[in-house]
Protein backbone atom coordinates (compact mmCIF):
# COMPACT_ATOMS: atom_id res chain seq x y z
CA UNK A 1 0.00 0.00 0.00
CA UNK A 2 0.87 3.96 -0.50
CA UNK A 3 1.50 6.49 2.20
CA UNK A 4 -1.79 8.28 1.08
CA UNK A 5 -3.67 8.59 3.99
CA UNK A 6 -6.65 7.75 0.75
CA UNK A 7 -5.16 4.47 -0.47
CA UNK A 8 -6.39 1.39 -1.35
CA UNK A 9 -5.37 -1.32 -3.18
CA UNK A 10 -7.71 -3.06 -5.53
CA UNK A 11 -5.84 -6.37 -6.78
CA UNK A 12 -7.17 -9.67 -5.85
CA UNK A 13 -3.46 -10.52 -4.36
CA UNK A 14 -4.01 -7.60 -1.13
CA UNK A 15 -4.69 -9.89 1.47
CA UNK A 16 -1.90 -11.52 1.03
CA UNK A 17 0.28 -10.03 4.06
CA UNK A 18 2.48 -11.72 6.92
CA UNK A 19 1.76 -11.24 10.39
CA UNK A 20 4.20 -8.62 10.89
CA UNK A 21 2.64 -6.73 7.88
CA UNK A 22 -0.53 -6.33 9.37
CA UNK A 23 0.70 -5.62 12.71
CA UNK A 24 2.58 -2.85 10.70
CA UNK A 25 -0.87 -1.99 9.24
CA UNK A 26 -2.54 -1.81 12.27
CA UNK A 27 0.03 0.80 13.38
CA UNK A 28 -0.56 2.79 10.28
CA UNK A 29 -4.01 3.10 10.34
CA UNK A 30 -4.15 3.75 14.58
CA UNK A 31 -1.47 6.25 13.95
CA UNK A 32 -3.81 7.68 11.28
CA UNK A 33 -6.84 8.15 13.25
CA UNK A 34 -5.46 9.59 16.05
CA UNK A 35 -4.29 12.41 13.64
CA UNK A 36 -7.72 12.47 12.49
CA UNK A 37 -8.71 13.00 16.62
CA UNK A 38 -6.65 15.52 16.77
CA UNK A 39 -7.64 17.71 13.85
CA UNK A 40 -11.13 17.26 15.05
CA UNK A 41 -9.83 18.28 18.72
CA UNK A 42 -8.18 20.98 17.28
CA UNK A 43 -10.87 22.41 15.17
CA UNK A 44 -13.13 21.73 18.04
CA UNK A 45 -11.07 24.36 20.84
CA UNK A 46 -11.68 27.42 18.24
CA UNK A 47 -15.88 26.78 19.27
CA UNK A 48 -15.16 25.24 22.71
CA UNK A 49 -17.32 27.42 24.45
CA UNK A 50 -20.60 27.09 22.17
CA UNK A 51 -20.07 23.75 22.34
CA UNK A 52 -20.15 23.69 26.00
CA UNK A 53 -23.21 25.50 25.44
CA UNK A 54 -24.66 23.67 23.34
CA UNK A 55 -24.46 20.11 25.88
CA UNK A 56 -24.97 22.03 28.99
CA UNK A 57 -27.50 24.16 28.15
CA UNK A 58 -30.47 21.95 27.78
CA UNK A 59 -29.40 19.39 30.59
CA UNK A 60 -29.89 22.89 32.73
CA UNK A 61 -33.07 23.31 31.35
CA UNK A 62 -34.46 20.61 32.75
CA UNK A 63 -33.16 21.15 36.45
CA UNK A 64 -35.45 22.79 39.05
CA UNK A 65 -35.50 26.53 39.23
CA UNK A 66 -33.55 26.78 42.59
CA UNK A 67 -31.01 23.53 40.86
CA UNK A 68 -27.65 24.36 39.28
CA UNK A 69 -24.47 22.33 38.44
CA UNK A 70 -21.95 22.43 40.70
CA UNK A 71 -18.17 21.08 40.86
CA UNK A 72 -16.23 20.46 43.93
CA UNK A 73 -12.87 20.08 42.95
CA UNK A 74 -10.58 22.50 41.42
CA UNK A 75 -10.07 21.15 38.23
CA UNK A 76 -13.43 19.58 37.02
CA UNK A 77 -14.28 22.65 35.12
CA UNK A 78 -11.07 22.52 33.53
CA UNK A 79 -11.38 19.18 32.36
CA UNK A 80 -15.02 19.37 31.29
CA UNK A 81 -13.54 21.74 28.45
CA UNK A 82 -11.03 18.82 27.74
CA UNK A 83 -13.46 16.15 27.76
CA UNK A 84 -15.84 18.15 25.57
CA UNK A 85 -13.12 19.10 22.83
CA UNK A 86 -11.79 15.81 23.11
CA UNK A 87 -15.82 14.14 22.47
CA UNK A 88 -16.47 17.02 19.67
CA UNK A 89 -13.25 16.00 18.05
CA UNK A 90 -14.18 12.48 17.81
CA UNK A 91 -16.87 13.15 15.92
CA UNK A 92 -15.66 15.65 13.92
CA UNK A 93 -12.75 13.32 12.90
CA UNK A 94 -15.47 10.58 12.15
CA UNK A 95 -15.31 9.90 8.21
CA UNK A 96 -11.54 10.18 8.76
CA UNK A 97 -11.36 7.51 10.90
CA UNK A 98 -13.79 5.09 9.58
CA UNK A 99 -12.17 5.50 6.37
CA UNK A 100 -8.76 3.99 8.13
CA UNK A 101 -11.07 1.14 9.75
CA UNK A 102 -11.89 0.61 6.28
CA UNK A 103 -8.22 0.65 4.78
CA UNK A 104 -7.24 -1.82 7.42
CA UNK A 105 -9.99 -4.25 6.40
CA UNK A 106 -9.93 -4.12 2.75
CA UNK A 107 -6.77 -6.05 1.87
CA UNK A 108 -8.81 -8.89 3.44
CA UNK A 109 -11.75 -8.79 0.92
CA UNK A 110 -11.99 -9.17 -2.67
CA UNK A 111 -12.06 -6.43 -5.16
CA UNK A 112 -15.63 -6.79 -5.63
CA UNK A 113 -16.02 -6.48 -2.37
CA UNK A 114 -13.75 -3.04 -2.03
CA UNK A 115 -16.32 -0.92 -4.43
CA UNK A 116 -18.55 -0.15 -1.06
CA UNK A 117 -15.87 1.51 0.81
CA UNK A 118 -17.46 4.73 0.03
CA UNK A 119 -20.56 3.72 0.93
CA UNK A 120 -18.78 2.33 4.25
CA UNK A 121 -17.70 5.51 5.22
CA UNK A 122 -21.07 7.59 4.48
CA UNK A 123 -23.55 4.83 6.39
CA UNK A 124 -21.14 4.43 9.17
CA UNK A 125 -20.51 8.22 9.89
CA UNK A 126 -24.03 8.98 9.44
CA UNK A 127 -25.03 5.95 12.13
CA UNK A 128 -22.45 7.60 14.60
CA UNK A 129 -23.73 10.71 14.78
CA UNK A 130 -27.24 9.65 14.49
CA UNK A 131 -27.11 7.62 17.27
CA UNK A 132 -25.29 10.73 19.24
CA UNK A 133 -28.15 13.13 18.14
CA UNK A 134 -30.53 10.85 19.24
CA UNK A 135 -29.05 10.50 22.95
CA UNK A 136 -28.17 13.79 23.29
CA UNK A 137 -32.04 15.12 21.81
CA UNK A 138 -34.16 12.20 23.36
CA UNK A 139 -32.75 9.14 25.41
CA UNK A 140 -30.66 11.66 27.83
CA UNK A 141 -32.94 14.67 28.57
CA UNK A 142 -36.14 12.21 29.05
CA UNK A 143 -33.71 10.23 31.58
CA UNK A 144 -32.53 13.17 32.89
CA UNK A 145 -36.00 15.00 33.56
CA UNK A 146 -36.87 11.47 36.01
CA UNK A 147 -33.89 12.14 37.91
CA UNK A 148 -34.73 15.51 38.62
CA UNK A 149 -38.28 14.88 39.28
CA UNK A 150 -37.87 14.19 42.55
CA UNK A 151 -36.86 17.51 43.93
CA UNK A 152 -38.73 18.94 46.69
CA UNK A 153 -39.10 21.65 49.46
CA UNK A 154 -36.73 19.53 51.03
CA UNK A 155 -34.24 18.34 48.12
CA UNK A 156 -32.72 20.03 45.92
CA UNK A 157 -31.05 18.94 42.87
CA UNK A 158 -27.58 20.10 42.24
CA UNK A 159 -25.57 17.73 40.28
CA UNK A 160 -22.10 17.48 40.10
CA UNK A 161 -20.70 18.30 36.46
CA UNK A 162 -18.43 15.68 36.36
CA UNK A 163 -20.70 12.71 37.39
CA UNK A 164 -23.57 14.38 34.50
CA UNK A 165 -20.98 14.74 32.04
CA UNK A 166 -19.71 11.05 32.68
CA UNK A 167 -23.49 9.40 32.36
CA UNK A 168 -23.84 12.09 28.83
CA UNK A 169 -20.73 10.56 27.65
CA UNK A 170 -21.34 6.42 28.05
CA UNK A 171 -24.87 7.35 27.16
CA UNK A 172 -23.64 9.12 23.63
CA UNK A 173 -21.01 6.70 22.77
CA UNK A 174 -23.08 3.56 23.37
CA UNK A 175 -26.07 4.74 21.54
CA UNK A 176 -23.62 6.12 18.63
CA UNK A 177 -22.38 2.49 18.13
CA UNK A 178 -25.56 1.04 18.33
CA UNK A 179 -26.64 2.76 15.72
CA UNK A 180 -23.95 1.34 13.61
CA UNK A 181 -26.19 -1.98 13.57
CA UNK A 182 -28.02 -0.49 9.78
CA UNK A 183 -24.68 -0.14 8.16
CA UNK A 184 -22.68 -3.36 9.58
CA UNK A 185 -25.77 -5.07 8.14
CA UNK A 186 -25.74 -3.75 5.09
CA UNK A 187 -22.32 -4.98 4.26
CA UNK A 188 -22.68 -8.23 5.99
CA UNK A 189 -25.96 -8.93 3.79
CA UNK A 190 -24.31 -7.68 0.87
CA UNK A 191 -21.59 -10.13 1.45
CA UNK A 192 -23.87 -13.18 2.23
CA UNK A 193 -23.08 -13.64 5.37
CA UNK A 194 -26.20 -12.97 7.10
CA UNK A 195 -29.94 -13.14 5.62
CA UNK A 196 -33.27 -11.55 6.35
CA UNK A 197 -34.79 -14.68 7.29
CA UNK A 198 -31.82 -15.54 9.59
CA UNK A 199 -32.27 -12.49 11.26
CA UNK A 200 -35.79 -12.68 11.22
CA UNK A 201 -36.03 -16.26 13.21
CA UNK A 202 -33.14 -14.67 15.47
CA UNK A 203 -35.50 -11.50 16.78
CA UNK A 204 -36.40 -13.44 20.47
CA UNK A 205 -32.75 -13.87 20.88
CA UNK A 206 -31.44 -10.47 19.54
CA UNK A 207 -34.45 -8.30 22.21
CA UNK A 208 -32.53 -10.50 24.98
CA UNK A 209 -29.08 -9.07 23.53
CA UNK A 210 -30.77 -5.88 23.30
CA UNK A 211 -32.11 -5.96 26.94
CA UNK A 212 -28.55 -6.56 27.83
CA UNK A 213 -27.16 -4.23 26.18
CA UNK A 214 -29.01 -1.62 26.83
CA UNK A 215 -28.93 -2.39 30.90
CA UNK A 216 -24.84 -1.75 30.00
CA UNK A 217 -25.07 1.72 28.04
CA UNK A 218 -27.83 2.93 30.37
CA UNK A 219 -25.99 4.78 33.34
CA UNK A 220 -28.71 4.12 35.34
CA UNK A 221 -30.52 1.35 36.47
CA UNK A 222 -33.93 2.20 36.19
CA UNK A 223 -36.07 0.56 34.36
CA UNK A 224 -37.81 3.32 32.29
CA UNK A 225 -34.11 4.64 31.50
CA UNK A 226 -33.34 1.49 30.02
CA UNK A 227 -36.52 1.13 27.95
CA UNK A 228 -35.91 4.70 26.27
CA UNK A 229 -32.25 3.06 25.07
CA UNK A 230 -33.65 -0.19 24.22
CA UNK A 231 -36.54 0.95 22.02
CA UNK A 232 -35.02 2.55 19.87
CA UNK A 233 -32.83 -0.89 19.49
CA UNK A 234 -35.66 -3.05 18.62
CA UNK A 235 -36.17 -0.29 15.92
CA UNK A 236 -33.07 -0.63 14.35
CA UNK A 237 -32.86 -4.43 14.12
CA UNK A 238 -36.07 -4.65 12.14
CA UNK A 239 -34.64 -1.91 10.33
CA UNK A 240 -31.92 -3.93 9.78
CA UNK A 241 -33.68 -6.82 8.63
CA UNK A 242 -35.12 -4.69 6.01
CA UNK A 243 -32.46 -3.73 5.11
CA UNK A 244 -31.07 -7.04 4.54
CA UNK A 245 -34.02 -8.53 2.69
CA UNK A 246 -33.64 -5.74 0.17
CA UNK A 247 -29.76 -4.93 -0.36
CA UNK A 248 -29.10 -8.74 0.61
CA UNK A 249 -26.66 -11.00 -1.95
CA UNK A 250 -29.11 -13.20 -4.05
CA UNK A 251 -28.55 -16.57 -5.38
CA UNK A 252 -28.15 -15.62 -8.55
CA UNK A 253 -25.30 -13.58 -7.51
Amino acid sequence: MSDSWFDDDDSEDGGKMSFLEHLDELRKRIIRSLLALCLGVAIAAFFINDIIDFVMRPLSATLPAEGSFIYTYPTEAFMLNIRIALLAGLFIGTPLIFWQVWLFVAPALYAKERRYAIPFVVLSSMGFIAGAAFSHYVAFPLMWRFFSSFSNDMITFMPRIEDTFSMYLRMMLGMAVVFQMPALVFFLARMGVVTARWMARQFKYAVLVIVVVAAIITPSSDVASQLIVAGPMVVLYVLSIGIAWAFGKKKTE
